[in-house]
């Protein structure tokens, strides 16, 4: 995600300013917080590089201070997760490149990305055959997550404004444009089935360019909660709508896990150790901001405390498959 958009929303006297930065998301709700590499690719101790970080916004951390690097408008923090476990690994400088952008998709890892401000090389350019570590954090814009978020936030502030179901006893009314409950259709899940295809095309080119490295899948924090409940102040959203993206972002992250587990790559589960710490939790305990944040961050994305928490995944992660 990358792309700031200002949507007004308005019903019954209700007026809703939405500040939306189109998601890079996903999620899985595993109880293991740390899948390492498949049989015969365990390592005897974590690389010191040279390390190479791909992603999207989750990755780059918009809004975190300090913004740093190039194009500007990749969004990058000089605080986000590849940055920590950078530094925690003492990786040189030189041996460390951050690649992640704002808005990236996984066809954007083949191909230069034209942001607001400048253009991103293919993040793949980055891989060589001296590349002994890499994280991959990408997925929630090919599926459209942000514009998911969008369309739910928009029925939210209609839902509340009427009642908040009292009259139509609908308390999903973003999930029905997406989820055929008679014919058994599921964009979005077709959309994550699809993603999952072109990750796994993916992962075979970062083996091909970067045969010695260490790979690892980076999934999605917690973004909203299980339940759903909570979520319509800060997020504007239905209960049971934010229940559906949730649902949707544990499939992602499930179909994430499965593709590194076919390629042999690592997964680092974020989700997990990020239950209760997501946009509709408390300002000093969340990960994820929400619509208008309190932390310096980019609207539902990670916070510094949310990039720290990823980072800690990651190399909890790299110490299991010691």
């Amino acid at each position: 995600m990358g792309t700031y958009t200002r949507v007004g929303l308005a019903g019954a006297g209700v007026t809703c300013g939405l500040l939306l930065l189109a998601l890079s998301v996903g999620h899985n709700g595993d109880d293991d917080p740390a899948v390492s590499t498949q049989p015969g690719n365990a390592v005897t101790a974590p690389p010191k590089g040279p390390y190479v970080a791909l992603g999207d916004s989750y990755t780059s951390g918009p809004r975190i201070p300090a913004q740093t690097g190039t194009p500007a408008g990749c969004d990058r923090s000089d605080r986000n997760y590849p940055a920590l476990v950078a530094q925690e690994l003492k990786i040189k400088a030189a041996d460390f490149r951050d690649v992640s952008c704002s808005g990236a998709t996984l066809a954007d890892l083949s191909a230069p990305q034209t942001t607001g401000d400048g253009v991103n090389p293919a993040q793949l350019s980055a891989l060589s055959a001296s590349t002994r570590l890499v994280t991959i954090g990408i997925g929630g814009n090919d599926i459209g997550f942000g514009s998911l978020v969008e369309q739910c936030v928009k029925q939210g502030a209609v839902y509340v404004a009427t009642g908040r179901g009292k009259y139509t006893g609908d308390d999903a009314p973003c999930r029905g444009r997406y989820v055929s409950d008679s014919g058994g259709t599921d964009k979005v899940r077709q959309r994550i089935q699809a993603a999952g295809e072109r990750l796994a095309d993916t992962l075979r080119e970062v083996g091909r360019r970067a045969p010695g490295a260490q790979v690892y899948v980076v999934g999605y924090p917690a973004i909203l909660p299980a339940q759903g409940a909570g979520c319509d102040d800060d997020m504007t959203l239905a209960p049971d709508d934010a229940t559906f993206l949730d649902d949707k972002e544990r499939q992602l992250n499930s179909v994430l896990r499965e593709r590194a587990a076919s390629a042999g790559a690592g997964y680092v589960d974020t989700y997990t150790p990020s239950v209760g710490r997501d946009a509709c939790s408390a300002r000093e305990t969340r990960w994820v901001e929400p619509l208008i944040p309190a932390n310096p961050a980019a609207p539902v994305h990670p916070n510094e405390r949310g990039e720290r928490g990823m980072a800690d995944a990651v190399l909890r992660t790299l110490k299991a498959s010691r």
